[in-house]
């Protein structure tokens, strides 16, 4: 029938089917009342209005509020340090949210803000700590998150991310619908079709990614840490890599010991020739193991170390085994040594890709890096690895090779090198 409680589950209703007329309605009969201040203090909740929450829950604690709802209590300030939260304060919500952990009633996901308002702060061993009071890395995620997908916004957007981790395709399929919001859907949204951009080839889920990434960038009021971060991957997109660095040097003292942001940051210096300090400086610092035996992390290390250290390069080649990746990095260093001046393991690179391939023209790379190599010892910039030229000259079947030999020989007589 008509009454109070009507008109606030039809606010309800009206907010959950996106119907802004109605919605407008149902709030103009809102009374100055408990129950229906609560009412649209959850609807401002729910629709990013933050302050306008946090008055009214002020409004309501000053008159001593406090309320049973079923068997679990509902206290005001808790909201408060909610919305605290999603407005960017995470000091404030980090100092209330610890006070709220020694309530014996606490709620879990109290554990789960103050974890994310450590994290925000940099404080990412404490965090990991508070999370994991609730979370034990997606545990039980496929029981306790699809119920919630229409009930909690949160619960779509923590199963995409799961997903992200196990199967991209399915994580596009349960985001793709969804018209995002707030930035965090937006960044996720990007996410999502970069990933799958990636993994299928997709210009336009790049394309996609680049701009979600970029709204939220260039939003005046995300001048924050994922906001950089966002037009950091904007530009890496667009490969445009000197403002890469510009947005992730900006940032680069919060993620110091972070994989990610270090291998992003190590590829960006690598295209642009900066190979000593992506070496020293980032790639050195990454400890994942997934990245470090990753072919893209690989094959910059490799284009990284040749520039002095073919022999490291040569090492890490051998220490992959046989594969396509293994065949691509052979590849990369004979190319990239030749390039280099770094003729020795160029040539040995041609000699290994020749014996794998022989039909192919890698001989006359591996020709042109023996005659680098004998140009080297002349200048008496390459020490004496004559005889093993002549053993990577002789594994070829091409006719130049006996002309090639014997100039060699004749040098090395004239010159009395063995």
């Amino acid at each position: 029938p008509m009454s109070p409680l009507q008109n606030r589950l039809l606010f309800h209703l009206a907010h959950k089917f996106n119907d802004e007329k109605r919605l407008m309605g149902f709030h103009q009969n809102l009374e100055d009342v408990t129950e229906d201040q609560l009412s649209l203090a959850s609807i401002h909740y729910m629709r990013s209005h933050y302050q306008e929450a946090i008055d009214i829950y002020k409004r309501l604690l000053l008159q001593n509020f406090q309320r049973s709802v079923g068997e679990k209590e509902e206290n005001a300030d808790l909201w408060i340090c909610y919305c605290a939260f999603h407005l960017g304060d995470y000091k404030r919500a980090m100092e209330d949210y610890k006070s709220l952990t020694m309530r014996p009633d606490c709620p879990a996901d109290v554990w789960v803000y103050l974890g994310c308002a450590l994290f925000f702060l940099g404080l990412y061993k404490e965090a990991e700590e508070a999370a994991s009071k609730v979370f034990r890395g997606g545990e039980g995620a496929l029981q306790v998150l699809p119920p919630l997908i229409d009930v909690i916004p949160e619960a779509r957007l923590n199963l995409v991310i799961y997903y992200l981790r196990q199967d991209v395709q399915e994580a596009y399929n349960l985001i793709q619908d969804l018209v995002p919001i707030t930035p965090q859907e937006y960044i996720l949204k990007g996410v999502v079709n970069a990933a799958l951009g990636q993994e299928i080839g997709s210009r336009d889920h790049l394309k996609i990614a680049q701009q979600f990434f970029q709204l939220v960038g260039g939003s005046a009021s995300e001048c924050t840490i994922p906001g950089r971060q966002c037009m950091a991957s904007c530009f890496f997109l667009l490969r445009q890599f000197e403002d890469v660095l510009i947005y992730l040097n900006s940032v680069k003292g919060y993620f110091y010991n972070d994989d990610t942001f270090n291998f992003n940051y190590a590829q960006a210096k690598a295209v642009l020739g900066n190979y000593k300090e992506a070496e020293e400086q980032v790639f050195l610092l990454i400890q994942n193991e997934k990245i470090k035996n990753d072919y893209v992390y690989l094959s910059w290390l490799a284009r990284c170390i040749m520039n002095q250290k073919g022999q490291l390069a040569w090492e890490l080649y051998l220490k992959m085994g046989t594969s396509s990746d293994s065949f691509s990095l052979l590849q990369l260093i004979a190319n990239d040594c030749y390039k280099m001046g770094q003729f020795y393991y160029a040539a040995k690179a041609f000699d290994a890709l020749e014996k794998l391939d022989p039909g192919s023209n890698y001989w006359e790379g591996k020709r042109g890096a023996c005659v680098g190599i004998f140009q080297l010892i002349l200048a008496n910039k390459e020490p004496e690895t004559l005889k093993e030229v002549l053993a990577l000259l002789r594994n070829s079947g091409n006719p130049q090779v006996e002309y090639i030999i014997r100039i060699l020989r004749k040098w090395a007589k004239d010159n009395r090198v063995l």
